[in-house]
Order: C-alpha cells, then sequence, then structure tokens
C-alpha cells in the first residue's frame, strides 16, 4: 500500500511551518519532507519529529540563492566550493534528522557557457555529493523538473535524469519521479513508472494535480489507478504530497482538501 508524507512547504501554509508537524500527524500521516530545512536548527526540527512520531523522508540540498531565483547551483561552473559546503550542510541536517535522501537540484542552465562544461559541472558535483553521502547511507536524489513552472531547469526528462544515474555509476544516487512534472513534460505515466521503477534506480515519487498542482484528486490524472500499480509493481517507498491546496492558505485548507488520501490512510 502507498505511504504518504506530508511535504510541509506547501501543505498546512495556513499554519507556521513549526506547527505544520503537529497538523500532519493529527490529519493521519507518519512522514514529511520539505524544501529546506535551513532556517531552524537540526535540534529544533528533530525534536518536532520525535513529538509527533514522524519521519522525515526528504529535504533539498541549499540550492543557493533562491531568493534571487537561483533554483540549484550543481550544474554551475565555478561554484563547486559552494556546492561542497552545502552538501557537508545538508548531510548534517540528514544525520540529525534521520533522513535517507537528499534532493540536490541541478540549477538553471547558465547562458554563454558550453553545454559540455555545464554537463561535466554537474556529474563531478553528484558524484562529489554521493561518496560524501555514501559514508552516512543517505542516498542523492535528482528531480526532472517540467519548464513551464522553472524555465530553463538543466534536468526535465526522466530519460535525461536516468542516463545520468547510470554515467554518474554510484549506488546510491537515485531519481526523484514527480508525476506532476513528468505528466507536464511527456506523459505516459503508467508505461514510464513501469519502465523505470523495476530499475531500482527510482528512490521517491511525489505528485500533485495537473494542470495546476493542486490536490490530486484534481486535474488530468487518475491517480487511484497509478497508486494500484506502484503497489502491483511492489514498490514499497514514500510518496510525497507536493501540492498547492486549491484553497491556497485559508484555515484548514490542507484538511478539508484531503478526501482523496482517506481510503489510502485507511
Amino acid at each position: 500500500m502507498p505511504r504518504f508524507a506530508a511535504n510541509l512547504s506547501m501543505l498546512y501554509n495556513d499554519v507556521d511551518f513549526l506547527d505544520r508537524f503537529a497538523a500532519a500527524a493529527r490529519d493521519g500521516f507518519k512522514a514529511v519532507e520539505y524544501l529546506f530545512p535551513y532556517a531552524y536548527t537540526p535540534e529544533q526540527l528533530a525534536a518536532l519529529l520525535r513529538q509527533h512520531g514522524l519521519q522525515q523522508v526528504l529535504f533539498n540540498a541549499p540550492p543557493g540563492d533562491w531568493d534571487a531565483g537561483e533554483r540549484g547551483i550543481a550544474c554551475l561552473p565555478g561554484r563547486e566550493a559552494e556546492f561542497r559546503e552545502g552538501i557537508a550542510r545538508a548531510i548534517t541536517y540528514a544525520q540529525a534528522l534521520q533522513c535517507p535522501r537528499i534532493h540536490v537540484m541541478a540549477g538553471l542552465v547558465p547562458q554563454d557557457v558550453d553545454p559540455a562544461t555545464v554537463r561535466a559541472t554537474y556529474v563531478a558535483n553528484v558524484r562529489y555529493a554521493a561518496e560524501q553521502a555514501a559514508a552516512h547511507g543517505i542516498q542523492i536524489l535528482l528531480e526532472p523538473i517540467n519548464g513551464r513552472d522553472m524555465p530553463g531547469f538543466f534536468l526535465s526528462r526522466q530519460d535525461q535524469a536516468h542516463a545520468l544515474v547510470a554515467e554518474i555509476g554510484a549506488t546510491n544516487v537515485k531519481v526523484q519521479m514527480d508525476l506532476y512534472h513528468c505528466q507536464i513534460v511527456e506523459g505516459d505515466l503508467a508505461m514510464k513508472i513501469r519502465q523505470y521503477l523495476p530499475t531500482g534506480n527510482v528512490g521517491h515519487f511525489q505528485i500533485a494535480g495537473v494542470p495546476e498542482r493542486h490536490e490530486p484528486a484534481v486535474g488530468e490524472l487518475n491517480y487511484p489507478y497509478l497508486f494500484q500499480l506502484l503497489d502491483t509493481l511492489g514498490y514499497d517507498g514514500w510518496i510525497g504530497c507536493e501540492y498547492k491546496p486549491a484553497r491556497g492558505a485559508a484555515p484548514h485548507a490542507t484538511r478539508d482538501g484531503l478526501g482523496w488520501l482517506q481510503p489510502w490512510l485507511a
């Protein structure tokens, strides 16, 4: 049966971030993920996980200057020292939170840089991250992201991500398969799942309704069918609920929109 993690960067945004752990546990979630933990100490977050009986299943490595529009630095030549410092910081948090996965955002392709140099920088940086993380039993995840939401992102297709996993050649590098992004870029989700999940190189799934990124029950995707397919194929990992509640930050917007999840939590 699929296991679902609440993405606290998008869900429960009617309350302060530190109060979202309690809200997720109250609604039946057993695990959480979010974009970045770095505004809080590892001790603060670890205490909240323990208090509410939650597992931390994923967060992102530092992405560069997020507020200035950066979306990762792994593919950016000349930022290698900053990338390595970020990986060290992410691993420190992952150890404290007992989190087995770190998503390394590739970044936006820089202008006027040779594509081969960009790719080589990315491969070398992810290899470094994988080597550092392996000693702690941590996976490094690569996520294709659609160009409508994030124009210019280095990585957008599943076949591209799996080719990079093969080239990088580290057993702890996996693909983060976000079905929302995958549907927008290439579709044919059931066949993509059948193709890639049996390889052992898919480390995590995320979901949202398409096209508005609201609740999975809203939009063009038949998620119950896809959940059954994941069961049939033996997937026993987590599925991150990375969507924006249709009612935004209205009081109880997340809880009121969880009807789609109740059959699975039950």
